[in-house]
């Protein structure tokens, strides 16, 4: 039988076969790479991972600046390890994650873009529009400071804090509805308590319809340093909508007493209502980031704003 094998291969046959078996290999491996960021239990594995980096990092950053205060006796050694270790909600966040089929509702590359915010501003206050799948991880890449979560669905609240009693949750009625949308954008400059000026302080602005005035008083008595608006709901006719949200967000941000720029997160921007409301009252020219459905704002207070018309927040 003929067998090729005896017969030496020219330089050009040996360069073609090598590029061949060069190609099939990437192409596996890509092939394989995707297929992994699609599995569920991978994004699970990853998150409970990401949380477990945070807090190593974290730590590594806090004992290396307080490295040279640190005494040299047992008391305090033990004090230090005791700081630096992993609060209750971090330890319980990492085993849900690595072992729950579910997923949070945004991405991988979305949470970092948040992850990175947190580890720059931690320990600080955090607010996040909605409750849901994500709120144990974000409760625990926030050690030491503040994370509330507000809410429209009571039961849902009930459910979510079934699994997790330690996150502080708020029930909320919105005074809007999705199917509103478009007259409050078009209409809200000729109630001038919605103007920028004059919309704050919201908790007392029942004649703007997009101002949250009915939140408990952690909402209005807090400044929050971060924002996530991930909710409420905003896909059927009826529903809240987050109009009321980006707005107070706005106004929150805008009307900052402390150092430094709030930064405020808007979840689903691809949908018409979160988009144009992000153009709107958020601006695009303090976005700083953006991932998959994510935006990213960076909103200074207003005394540090320039070329601000009267009547526009953008």
């Amino acid at each position: 039988m003929y067998n090729s094998s005896h017969h030496p291969l020219s330089p050009n046959q040996r360069s073609i076969r090598k590029n061949t078996q060069s190609n099939m290999t990437q192409e596996k491996s890509k092939g394989a790479k995707h297929t992994l960021l699609e599995r569920p239990w991978f994004i699970a594995v990853a998150l409970a991972g990401l949380i477990g980096g945070a807090l190593l990092i974290t730590s590594f950053i806090r004992s290396t600046n307080n490295t040279l205060s640190l005494c040299s006796t047992a008391k305090t050694t033990a004090a230090s390890i005791a700081e630096y270790s992993a609060t209750p909600i971090q330890l319980q966040s990492i085993v849900h994650y690595a072992t729950s089929r579910t997923v949070p509702q945004q991405s991988f590359e979305e949470i970092s873009i948040s992850l990175d915010v947190l580890k720059d501003r931690l320990p600080c206050n955090f607010l996040v529009f909605g409750l849901g799948r994500d709120s144990l991880m974000w409760a625990s890449l926030n050690p030491g400071g503040t994370t509330v979560f507000l809410e429209e669905d009571p039961e849902w609240i009930e459910a979510v804090l079934k699994e997790a009693p330690s996150l502080r949750a708020h029930h909320v009625q919105y005074r809007t509805q999705l199917s509103q949308a478009d007259r409050l954008l078009s209409t809200y400059r000729s109630e001038p308590k919605c103007l920028p000026a004059n919309a704050f302080p919201i908790r007392y602005n029942e004649k703007c319809p997009l101002a949250l005035t009915s939140l408990p008083d952690e909402f209005y008595d807090t400044e929050w340093d971060l924002i996530m608006v991930d909710a409420p709901k905003g896909y059927f006719a009826t529903a809240p909508g987050r109009m009321a949200a980006i707005f107070s967000s706005a106004v929150m941000a805008r009307n900052r007493k402390g150092a430094g720029t709030t930064h405020v997160f808007l979840h689903d921007v691809d949908r018409k209502v979160e988009n144009a409301y992000a153009n709107e009252f958020l601006c695009q020219k303090y976005k700083v980031k953006s991932a998959g459905r994510l935006w990213h704002f960076e909103i200074p207070n207003a005394a540090n704003m320039s070329d601000q018309p009267g009547d526009r927040f953008c």
